[in-house]
């Protein structure tokens, strides 16, 4: 049960933010409107939601999954692979003072972006991807370790992060796309295949009662549904301009 979020406002410089998506610039105000129903969304989950402020001087900083790794035992704060973004972990460790008293941290060489990092129940998968190095994971892995979890290093070859493509529902539910549908290192799990079409709605998040999923995917709305998940879907289209999902907007423990 998560029962407190983080989120941070988008700020105007969001039209500035890092993509590959080739899907034109976002719209500000359109943005705005799916920023505040993703609030909403958590908050009728039953979640406690702080809002930070816009922060002017990042462009991608409403991507706040990426600044670090929270979790019931313990929060590390991350070393983002794209430079442009590694100053926005310097605030996201005076929030997070608030709620950890004592943080770790991933140093380098090492970078690491939160959205490589995928936890079920108490393993952790960890993406090896352009963002997130070896040297990373394996910081990542040995802090954790050191709060009884274990971890599996995920190398990438064609996602953006690890949960671009792939979700944990509970129940050992996984949403999967792309590299990860017949992935080995998930041959364990009850799998819902996210078709090549559709596979925006992999990166979907369960909030206690609820599956937040990507509005417009309704082949993947009806897989989750007929697996007995309530779902919210939102409008994200502003987001996906910018390679962000519904996970990337917030920080849930």
């Amino acid at each position: 049960m998560f029962t407190r979020a983080i989120v941070r406002k988008i700020g105007k410089k969001i039209v500035n933010g890092l993509t590959t998506a080739n899907l034109g610039l976002p719209d500000y105000d359109t943005a705005l409107r799916q920023h505040n129903d993703y609030i909403e969304a958590l908050k009728k989950c039953g979640v406690t939601v702080t809002v930070l402020d816009p922060d002017e001087q990042y462009p991608d900083s409403t991507f706040v999954e990426d600044t670090a790794i929270v979790t019931e035992r313990c929060a590390v704060i991350s070393n983002p692979g794209a430079p442009s973004r590694n100053g926005e972990i310097v605030h996201m460790k005076e929030v997070l003072r608030e709620f950890y008293p004592q943080l770790e941290q991933i140093q380098f060489p090492g970078t690491l972006d939160g959205g490589d990092v995928l936890q079920v129940d108490n393993h952790f998968y960890i993406g090896v991807s352009e963002r997130t190095n070896h040297e990373g994971a394996e910081q990542l892995a040995a802090i954790l370790e050191k709060y009884d979890y274990t971890s599996t290093l995920v190398p990438l070859k064609d996602y953006l992060h690890l949960k671009t493509g792939i979700a944990y529902l509970g129940n050992s539910d996984l949403v999967v796309a792309g590299e990860f549908s017949e992935h080995e290192v998930f041959h364990e799990f009850h799998k819902i295949y996210v078709d090549a079409d559709e596979e925006y709605a992999a990166n979907c998040i369960r909030v206690n009662d609820y599956v937040i999923l990507p509005q417009g995917y309704e082949k993947t709305a009806k897989k989750i549904s007929d697996a007995g998940y309530s779902l919210i879907e939102l409008p994200m289209t502003e987001f996906r301009k910018l390679d962000g999902g519904l996970s990337c907007l917030s920080l849930r423990f």
